[in-house]
This record gives structure tokens, sequence and C-alpha cells, in this order.
């Protein structure tokens, strides 16, 4: 079972932005090898905050050393092998852990793409998760991988490719 908390300060527009995360953060789950957590007994859960540039920007500079706000950041709380730990969980929940959106950045970004703050929110929380889920695009290969995976998830629910160089079959 796959639980979002969505943590929404002011200054995003007006969305239903639970809805939006939920839904964002269940298909990129749903199209990467942990499928089976939508199903699953265990608890698995994500935050997402949409919150202003400057805390992004705080947060970029504290744990990424880059002076600048960017669009989303993503804070696994998993560092081992997904699956090994769910195996183990005491409790039956797992944190995978949060994912924050810089509200200035992503509007500025939803513009010069033409799409709504709404689309380009949904597709960097699905790039989010991807993240939470131990995927990266630090080399070529990476970033071709997480892109076709991420692109999956968003046809999922009916957005367009974000990336629009790839070839969808």
């Amino acid at each position: 079972m796959i639980e979002v908390a969505v943590l929404h300060e002011e200054g995003w527009p007006g969305a239903d932005w639970e809805f939006l995360a939920q839904q964002a953060v269940s298909a990129a789950i749903a199209h990467s090898p942990y499928a089976a957590f939508a199903t699953d007994s265990t608890l698995y859960e994500v935050a997402v905050k949409l919150t202003d540039d400057d805390e992004v920007h705080q947060l970029n500079r504290a744990y990424r050393e880059k002076d600048k706000p960017t669009n989303v950041l993503s804070f696994p709380m998993v560092q081992e092998d997904l699956l090994e730990v769910t195996a183990n969980t005491d409790d039956g929940e797992v944190l995978l852990g949060d994912i924050v959106l810089a509200e200035g950045v992503c509007a500025a970004e939803a513009a010069e793409k033409g799409i709504s703050v709404a689309d380009h929110a949904t597709h960097l929380i699905v790039h989010g998760t991807f993240h939470l889920l131990g995927y990266d695009h630090m080399d070529d290969n990476e970033a071709e991988a997480m892109e076709a995976l991420e692109i999956r998830a968003l046809l999922s629910l009916g957005l367009a490719d974000p990336y629009g160089d790839r070839d969808n079959g």
C-alpha cells in the first residue's frame, strides 16, 4: 500500500495536490520493479512538500552544495536494497523518503514548456519518486533508463513525454 503525505504551502496554484501527488507517486512505483508495493501489506510512505524557492535554495545549498534553487529535490530514506528492507520491516511501514518542489522554479519551467504547473509538478514528483527508488541520472545510460521509466509513468497518467526526444515504444 502506498501513502503520500502532502505539505502544501502558500503560493502554489489551486489544484488537488493530494490527488496529483498520490497519482504521480503511484504511477512511478507501478512502472518500476517495485510495482508490488501498491498491493503489498507493507505501508510505503512518501512525503511531498510544495514550498517556495527560498526553502529549496537553502536545502540545495545544505545537501548538494549548490547555491541556487532547483525544481525538485529528493531525500531517500532507504539506502539499502528496498526489497530486502521491506521483507524485514518490523512495524509494516517503510518511509521511502521526501520530495520537495520549488514553486517559482516549477512555475517558470512550466511556462517555458507551455504546460500547466500541475502537469509539470506531476512530472517532477514522478522524477523524485524514481530517485527515492534508487534511480539516478549521473551518466547517460542511467539518465536514459530513468527518463524512459518517467515517460511510461507519465503516459499512464495521460501526460505527454516531457523530454520530447524519445521513442515511447
